[in-house]
């Protein structure tokens, strides 16, 4: 017996509106480092709600969770900028911060793509 595998049409429109709300942070992150990123998190807070009960929801968990842990170590390298000795451990962490950001905006990008729930 072969199944067949349906999709709902809101699901799909939920799941390309993520894309493009991954879209919007990989282009926010990458021109502004992230400053601009606030504008889609609202988006992402807007929209979670929506997609209860779907695997779109733990995408847009994941989004915002990415989103927050990204500004905090952002401004914990502030602070650590701020005592002058700590400016190279300040760029490391900056530097961290962006490539463990840009790892999950292209890890969320692709398990969406591929159907798969986020572990949130």
């Amino acid at each position: 017996m072969a199944q067949e595998l349906v999709y709902e049409r809101g699901i799909e429109d939920a799941k390309q509106f993520a894309r493009i709300l991954y879209i919007a942070h990989a282009l926010t992150f990458f021109f502004s480092l992230g400053t601009l990123s606030i504008l889609v998190l609202i988006v992402n807070y807007v929209r979670r709600p929506e997609t209860l009960g779907t695997m779109v929801y733990s995408h847009h968990t994941w989004m915002i969770r990415s989103f927050w842990f990204y500004a905090l170590w952002m401004i914990v390298g502030g602070f650590v900028w701020i005592t002058f000795i700590g400016i190279p451990i300040a760029m490391a962490i900056w530097g961290l911060a962006w490539l463990w950001m840009a790892y999950r905006i292209i890890r969320g990008f692709m398990d969406l793509n591929n159907n798969r729930a986020m572990p949130v």
